[in-house]
């Protein structure tokens, strides 16, 4: 099979959107599909947009999203029709909406992504707040490109039912695949009982990964490793991809350790090890449409204790790799969790493994591909 690859980025960039764009070309490859890159594409008008941009905030305190211009996306589409007409393929796929809206083509179009616009609206930080203009555009180039593609596929059952709840599209043509870890992995079951055997027993080491620290909710993970201290645990708090934003100098007991460039050894080594070395990732989000993060983490055995909000239910199930709470929920309700698996050692070693197994079963990129593939085939 072969497929055009379009993405209005460059998609060889394993730090872009989290290297999911990366992955998800490589998962596709390694299933013996040959794929034509068709990417980066150039944003038309940038300036002008940029412009509009700007005044709808400072005029109308409104924000203005310049990816959901017609104007821009019919310029991706053209861009990708002429890179199209001097190759032979059988899918076009993108990991995206926006740059296959517009686009008109006899072969059929697929997408694989983790949201609907519809659905980010109001979950999102970047998606409040926005003009009538960007919100009645978006939504229109979320439907027409729903209803131009041959298959639509989400990484969660929250996506694809945004999809289906919002854009009125038939069911058969969505499909649920979860993403996987976007970290490689050649680990087997006997590599991650020495991984859990040799995490200390005299400290419980938390992982909180991400760039945003509101949206994923870092104070309540500072707040848990404080919580846990108190109760005489003694907890260390791990942090990579941004800098706390708090009123407070940081306790001593929490590390934090930047960006860490995937695209780099000495980066990738280090978030391996850290991986390799905690007992939890605690990503408490108030608003998350998958959560790759929580793939990598059970890659290392280590169980993600998160919030139910968004796609992340699809990428955590209670009892097997983790626990999801509400939004609501306490600290108390976050470290009596921890506090009964620490004090019954046992039972975290059983979550470990089975994290991991949840990884090899369904939170991997070789099943992903392989499914994908499949739906594909089976629509051409």
């Amino acid at each position: 099979m072969k497929i055009a690859y379009v993405t209005t980025y460059e998609s060889n960039n394993i730090n872009n959107f989290s290297g999911t764009g990366y992955y998800i070309a490589r998962a596709l490859e390694r299933q013996s599909i040959n794929i034509k890159y068709i990417c980066p594409l150039k944003e038309a008008n940038s300036l002008f947009f940029k412009s509009k941009q700007y005044l709808y905030l400072k005029i109308f305190n409104k924000k203005f999203i310049r990816d959901r211009e017609p104007f821009v996306l019919k310029s991706y589409a053209k861009q990708v029709a002429s890179k199209l007409s001097s190759h032979e393929i059988d899918y076009i796929f993108s990991p995206g909406t926006i740059p296959i809206s517009y686009l008109e083509h006899e072969k059929p179009i697929a997408f694989w992504t983790d949201a609907t616009f519809a659905g980010m609206i109001n979950f999102y930080p970047s998606f409040t707040n926005l003009c009538k203009e960007t919100i009645y555009k978006g939504n229109a180039m979320e439907k027409m490109s729903l209803e131009r593609c041959r298959v639509a596929i989400y990484c969660s059952e929250w996506a694809a039912q945004t999809a289906i709840n919002n854009y009125k599209i038939n069911p058969e043509k969505i499909h649920v695949v979860p993403f996987g870890a976007n970290l490689e992995c050649n680990r087997n079951v006997d590599d991650i009982k020495d991984i859990v055997s040799s995490r200390p027993a005299n400290v419980c080491k938390l992982l909180f990964v991400g760039k945003d620290w509101f949206r994923k909710n870092g104070n309540l993970a500072l707040d848990v490793a404080k919580c846990l201290n108190k109760s005489g645990i003694k907890t260390e708090l791990h942090i990579v991809g941004c800098k706390p934003i708090v009123n407070e100098s940081l306790p001593k007991y929490v590390e934090l350790h930047g960006f860490l460039d995937k695209a780099l050894k000495e980066g990738i080594n280090k978030l391996n090890r850290l991986f390799a070395e905690s007992h939890f990732l605690i990503l408490p989000s108030v608003s998350e449409s998958y959560g790759s993060v929580i793939c990598e983490a059970s890659s290392y055995g280590v169980p993600s204790i998160t919030t139910n909000v968004g796609g992340i239910t699809t990428a955590v199930k209670d009892g097997f790799n983790g626990k999801t709470f509400s939004k609501d929920a306490s600290i108390e309700e976050y470290c009596t969790y921890i506090f009964n698996l620490w004090s019954n050692y046992s039972e975290y070693k059983k979550l470990a493994l089975s994290s991991f197994n949840e990884y090899q079963s369904r939170l991997n990129w070789t099943i992903a591909g392989k499914n994908v593939k499949k739906i594909l085939e089976d629509t051409i």
